[in-house]
């Protein structure tokens, strides 16, 4: 029974992809071949890439809306970009010089976002990006953030179950674009939850797009944001849907995909060729690698890079592979001859070049005028003073592993699980990941120098994940403290944030769990006892063994208490006013030696 349930997928999967072939425009068309005054062989496309917006629709603030750009003279210099109002007018501009565009996006477009779209499950977010012209996208990890029913409706439309309608007689319509999940299925029928390829027709040039996100997503989601969902390999799922492609006529053919790569530059315009060695490193390179030699591009995201690189295909043929850095401060410019007589890519025509989204650039009023009806529904939340600071407070701006505003979160969530009707926390642990944005002692608005505001605090700690407490032993915790730098964190490695009186040293000369020098983790300045058990205190996403902290799933006597974000916003009303501000903390906690 088994192998027939298997075969029934199968089956109901083919007759997926051909469904959505179907709809494109079934098998080769006739729109391809010339009548006697037949039409030049080929044409100009142009793709125009997105990706890991996350709900930034406003500027992005402090160093998370800056980009690196080598300038002339060979030196780096920082520029500020993004907001969508200009990148709308951007794209617009862009589509206007090539009428064989198409925009499109590899995941996390909305998820861990600022207030004005947070507030409002991303509602503000997808209107924006109907706005913009998006024609396609990939689903990312943060798609899952609020689980599948919700992602559903941000394709379909429809009011939140919960909070409603936001606007009296005015209904939700969902995306105009579609979301891919080629590789996300249902545990039960083995079915994608959503569809897996889209062929759109551009000007008789018939490209096909297969959407995933990376096939780790469950260890950085949420377990309830991901339940009864199955995440597949990337190269099997992908390469499993070309001959589907092929066989509908359709040999043009991109993958977007929610899963990058690190490259040797932060400037965005350095050249990842160069001496033709490969600037970039990374789970990508090897996806890359293995895809179907008839794939001729593949648009990412996940990391929140910027490049363009070509990567060797199976076949040896070069395969543009980019990336567009993140929070809309740039889009990928792809243009690519379409050969009409082989209905295919020239691939050694792809080029691409990272565009970045300047700010002088004129604002598009029809989205200004989006943004500052959502701005009106938030303002009596967003601008709601929280606290006080005397200077910035890095948090994924900071140069440093140890972050400012990582160690000012941990010591606000020990504090809220301090007490015993909390659990009596003696540690607390913070995710880097889930420190989405810094402190920026600069008025954003009209509140002020120095004045946090809701939403400045909002966009710092965006999920709401509920804190958890839990009785671990010293060894778990030295365990937790090695996966830092082993298993999936090898690679990239995950520096935790930790709260007050925990402290530590890391050689950079080791590897791995040696990192960690042994007989240096203290509590308050005794040593970690392995065999006592600890009061340990962090957000329900870590706990639940995310981001490959699989230490702290054997924890008990599971305490739930507030949110991350109340914890935050508690402790600085409770330390911090406008005559007493707070000092962004030291950062040194964590030794680094070697």
């Amino acid at each position: 029974m088994l192998g027939t349930r298997r075969r029934r997928g199968r089956l109901a999967l083919t007759g997926l992809v051909a469904a959505s072939l179907l709809a494109a425009g079934g098998t080769a068309s006739a729109d391809m071949r010339g009548g006697q005054d037949r039409p030049a062989r080929t044409m100009d496309l142009q793709l125009l890439a997105l990706n890991d917006l996350h709900g930034n629709l406003e500027e992005p603030q402090g160093s998370a809306g800056n980009v690196t750009e080598i300038g002339p003279d060979g030196k780096p210099v920082s520029i500020p970009a993004g907001g969508i109002e200009h990148l709308a007018t951007q794209l617009r501009e862009a589509r206007a010089k090539n009428p064989n565009s198409l925009t499109v996006a590899a995941g996390d477009m909305i998820g861990a976002s600022p207030l004005l779209s947070g507030l409002f499950h991303d509602e503000p977010t997808i209107e924006a990006l109907n706005k913009i012209g998006l024609d396609v996208t990939s689903v990312g990890n943060h798609e899952f953030d609020e689980g599948r029913k919700e992602l559903q409706r941000m394709q379909y439309g429809g009011c939140h179950p919960t909070d409603g309608c936001y606007t009296p007689g005015r209904s939700f319509e969902g995306a105009d674009f579609p979301y891919l999940a080629a590789n996300v299925l249902d545990e039960r029928t083995g079915l994608p939850i959503l569809a897996p390829v889209s062929v759109k027709n551009v000007n008789g040039a018939r490209i096909g797009f297969i959407g995933m996100t990376l096939e780790g997503t469950p260890d950085i989601v949420t377990a309830a944001g991901v339940k009864g969902l199955k995440f597949k390999d990337e190269i099997k799922t992908a390469n499993a849907i070309v001959p589907w492609l092929r066989l509908f006529g359709v040999e043009s053919i991109v993958v977007l995909l929610h899963e990058g790569g690190l490259p040797t530059s932060n400037a965005y315009n350095y050249d990842c060729n160069a001496g033709g060695n490969l600037g970039l490193s990374g789970p990508v390179v090897d996806i890359a690698k293995g895809l179907d030699p008839a794939i001729d591009m593949v648009v990412t995201g996940h990391t929140h890079q910027a490049y363009s690189c070509n990567i060797p295909d199976p076949a040896g043929q070069p395969r543009m592979v980019t990336s567009a850095s993140s929070f809309g401060k740039m889009y990928t410019q792809i243009d690519a001859t379409y050969d009409k007589r082989t209905r295919d890519i020239v691939r050694t025509s792809v080029k691409a070049q990272n565009q970045v989204v300047r700010r002088e650039t004129p604002k598009a009023p029809d989205v200004t005028q989006l943004l500052a009806d959502w701005q009106k529904l938030a303002a009596p939340v967003a601008n709601r003073p929280i606290g006080y600071i005397t200077g910035d407070i890095r948090g994924r701006g900071a140069t440093t592993p140890e972050q400012p505003l990582g160690d000012l979160i941990a010591d606000a969530q020990l504090e809220a699980m301090a007490p015993a009707d909390k659990g009596g926390a003696q540690i607390a642990f913070m995710n880097p990941g889930g420190i989405r944005s810094d402190l920026q002692y600069a008025a954003a608005g009209a509140e002020g120098d120095g004045v946090v505001t809701y939403g400045e605090a909002f966009t710092v700690q965006p999920f709401t994940n509920m804190m958890h407490t839990i009785d671990l032993k010293g060894q778990a915790i030295l365990d937790v403290l090695a996966q830092q730098y082993t298993g999936g964190n090898a690679a990239s490695p995950k520096v935790l944030q930790i709260s007050k009186g925990l402290t530590y040293t890391t050689d950079r000369s080791k590897t791995g769990a040696d990192k960690i020098v042994a007989g240096s983790v203290k509590l308050n300045g005794v040593a970690l006892d392995p065999a006592a058990t600890y009061k340990v205190t962090a957000n329900e996403f870590l706990t639940g063994g995310g981001d490959g902290f699989a230490a702290f799933k054997t924890g008990t006597n599971k305490l739930v208490g507030p949110s991350d974000l109340d914890a935050f916003l508690t402790y600085f009303t409770a330390h911090s006013t406008a005559t007493t501000p707070l000092a962004p903390p030291a950062a040194d906690r964590i030794t680094f030696t070697g």
